[in-house]
This record gives structure tokens, C-alpha cells and sequence, in this order.
């Protein structure tokens, strides 16, 4: 079956994780990416680290499937061979420094192709008093207010993934094809911006309703929930359980069935879901106690039997081989530069046809072939330094 973008082309000029992740997901859904590096060592990712076989993990995390080439867009003639690749293409994506692409003459290309789909990503957005302000992702979530409400009551902590540039990069991808259903519909294109700033705001949700309604900031909880008890990491002989009791049934379920304490289930402290946020630690240390009689797994049954939800606290290694992903067969391999990888299939599976899961590339790999589609002498502009594989 045909995969849904196929026949669509899209050209990137992008580097780190943003951008990088809303093409990688359009070309996961089969549209043709063209990734535009520089020509001095390509997008940054690529050297944050060399742990997957000598290529950087965020880089071969974020651009499956792509095509490289190298340019050098601070040349008239490289710039040139950018804007050949682009009158051909359907969807241009950039997320250079604030004011780049504008320099690079990127800025006017709806004038020329008014049904291109142009998507500028930036970490504040034009205008405003941050518009030229650097924006690394733990920047950006302290900005938005998610540093303030993640962690512990004594310690704020940014989250463990690069939440505000997948964010964004999620919020990319999604207004790519609503603008491509768009087009398709009246052959109009359009010019489109992400800030992340407002796309980790968008995310706060929650948060922000609280503090604006309630007047207060929802509390820093750890593992725990500011509105419901239990729900908290409990000890186990070996380990720990997360346990999380939304309401009043399951509590009684959790403390007869489970726990086998009948007693709790009608302490008047612990009666309804409110007594027992009120009576937090007595109702943690009194699940706690019980808890710790039995192993990971030997809970972990008996909570699932009894359909209480709750989960392992798994470490990333165990995550690598997570049983539910191996029944349902989530891993494919795909190439890179060096060697041959393991890669997770995009989480919104399609019931007539997987996921385009092509090869990382390395820097430069198809620069050759998409001068010669350019109508460029190939030979003539490598041999200049305008494209071609990294300087020495």
C-alpha cells in the first residue's frame, strides 16, 4: 500500500532536535526529506556524541530516512543550488538562529513558489522582546514554567528528554500536513511558525489554569500527585512499585485484594479519595508497610490481577528490551554510516503499511546525486569547496 506523504518532498535546513524530529516524522509517513548541512561538520547533533557506533545518538534518533547534502549557504553558489532544490520541493522547513534564514535569502520563497509549505522554527518566535535570545531546551522550560513544576518541593528539575524541541517539533510535523490537506484542497500554500517557547507553554495546560484561576502554582510532587492519594513510588523486597489509586473503589480493591488489609479500607482517615490526600503520610506509610512484603514481581501480579494500576519502575536498559514491545515487534533495523542499528517504530501504526524506516545518512552522502538533479556540474562545485563531503 502507498505510504501516506509519498510523493512529497520536503527540504530542511535544520540542525539539532526541533526541526530534525517534525521531518524525521514526515519521512517516517514517506515523503522524501532533504537535509541541507553544513558543509564544516553538518548539523550539530551529529557531534553532541559518538556512542552509536561513532555517530551521535540524537542524530540517528532524528534523521532516519533522510538525504544529505552538504553546502556551504554563505556562498552566493550554495545558496543557489538551495533555492534549485526548493522551487522542486513541496514543504521547506528551517530552524536556523533568529534573523538566519532571512540572510540566507530564505525569507522570500512564497514569493516565488506560493504554494510552497513554509514552516520557520524558533525558540521564541518574531518579535517580542526574546526574539533574538539563544534557546537550548532547558532554557525554554524554564522560560515556560515547566522547570517550576517538575521535581521534588526541595529541588526544581528540567525533565529528562528535551521536552520543549519535541514539543515543537511534534507541533511542526502536525501543522506540515494540516497545510499539505490545505493545498491539496486549493492549491494554496502557507508560511507557518513554531515558537517553542509557546509550544512548551501550550503544554502546561493544566498548570497554567490553576494558577490563573486558583491563584496558586501547582506544587513540585516528585513522583507523587497533588490531588490524589495513594500515588507514590512503595518499597518492595527488591525494588519499587508505582502505585496509583484514582478513586474509592479502587482503594478498597487496592488494600483488601491486594495489600490483603481489609482494616485500611474503612479507617475513617482513609475513607475517600480526599481524606487521604488530607492524611497523605499516614496513607503512604501504611501502604508502604505492605508493600514491602513482597517482590517487584510477585506485586506487580497481583496488582495487575486485581487491576489496580500501577508499574515497575523500570531503568532505560530494561526499557530496551520492554516485553510489550517485543510481543508487538517495535523494532526494526536501519543502516548508518558505520553500522547497522536497532530503531523504534513511530508510535501511530498503520494498519496497511508500516513506517518508512530508512538508513541515517552520513554528512554529504547524496550530494552528488542531488547536484546532478539540480542541473548543478557537480564536479566543478565540489571541486570549489561550495558542496560536496566535510572539509579537511
Amino acid at each position: 500500500m502507498t505510504r501516506p506523504l509519498e510523493g512529497v518532498t520536503v527540504v530542511a535546513v535544520e540542525q539539532a532536535v526541533a526541526a530534525p524530529l517534525a521531518t524525521r516524522n514526515l519521512a517516517d509517513l514517506g515523503a522524501r526529506v532533504i537535509k541541507i548541512e553544513r558543509i564544516d561538520g553538518g548539523d550539530f547533533a551529529r557531534g553532541y556524541d559518538h556512542v552509536v557506533h561513532g555517530t551521535g545518538a540524537h542524530f540517528v534518533w532524528l534523521n532516519r530516512g533522510k538525504e544529505s547534502i552538504a553546502l556551504d549557504l554563505k556562498v552566493p553558489e550554495g545558496r543557489d543550488i538551495a533555492r534549485r532544490l526548493v522551487a522542486t520541493a513541496d514543504v521547506f522547513v528551517q530552524n536556523l538562529a533568529p534573523g538566519a534564514a532571512d540572510r540566507l535569502g530564505f525569507g522570500d520563497l512564497r514569493a516565488e513558489h506560493p504554494e510552497l509549505v513554509v514552516v520557520n522554527v524558533s525558540g521564541f518566535g518574531a518579535g517580542g522582546p526574546m526574539e533574538q535570545r539563544k534557546a537550548y531546551d532547558m532554557l525554554i522550560q524554564a522560560e515556560a514554567g515547566l522547570i517550576a513544576i517538575t521535581g521534588t518541593p526541595e529541588t526544581p528539575v528540567k525533565t529528562g528528554i528535551p521536552t520543549a524541541d519535541i514539543a515543537s517539533g511534534m507541533y511542526c510535523s502536525q501543522a506540515v500536513l494540516a497545510a499539505l490537506l490545505r493545498r491539496w484542497r486549493t492549491g494554496e500554500g502557507a508560511t507557518i511558525e513554531v515558537s517553542m517557547l509557546e509550544a512548551t507553554v501550550e503544554w502546561m495546560g493544566y498548570a497554567l489554569y490553576t494558577q490563573m484561576y486558583a491563584g496558586t502554582q501547582p506544587t513540585r510532587m516528585g513522583l507523587s500527585h497533588a490531588s490524589i492519594a495513594p500515588y507514590d513510588a512503595f518499597p518492595t523486597r527488591d525494588g519499587q512499585m508505582l502505585i496509583g489509586v484514582q478513586n474509592d473503589s479502587g482503594w478498597r480493591t487496592l488494600v483488601t485484594s491486594v495489600l490483603a488489609a481489609p482494616e485500611l479500607a474503612d479507617d475513617p482517615r482513609f475513607t475517600t479519595n480526599v481524606d487521604r490526600v488530607a492524611h497523605r503520610a499516614a496513607c503512604d506509610a501504611a501502604v508502604a508497610g505492605h508493600t514491602a512484603r513482597w517482590t517487584n514481581a510477585e506485586l506487580d501480579e497481583r496488582l495487575a490481577a486485581a487491576g489496580v494500576p500501577a508499574a515497575q519502575l523500570k531503568e532505560v536498559g530494561q526499557v530496551v528490551d520492554h516485553p510489550q514491545l517485543r510481543a508487538r515487534d517495535r523494532w526494526r533495523k536501519v543502516g548508518t554510516e558505520f553500522a547497522e542499528i536497532d530503531a523504534l517504530l513511530p508510535p501511530a501504526t498503520f494498519a496497511d503499511v508500516e513506517a518508512r524506516m530508512g538508513d541515517v545518512p552520513a554528512l554529504g552522502q547524496h550530494t552528488r546525486a542531488l547536484l546532478a538533479e539540480s542541473g548543478v556540474d557537480a564536479d566543478d562545485v565540489i571541486a570549489r569547496g561550495i558542496a560536496g563531503p566535510p572539509r579537511a
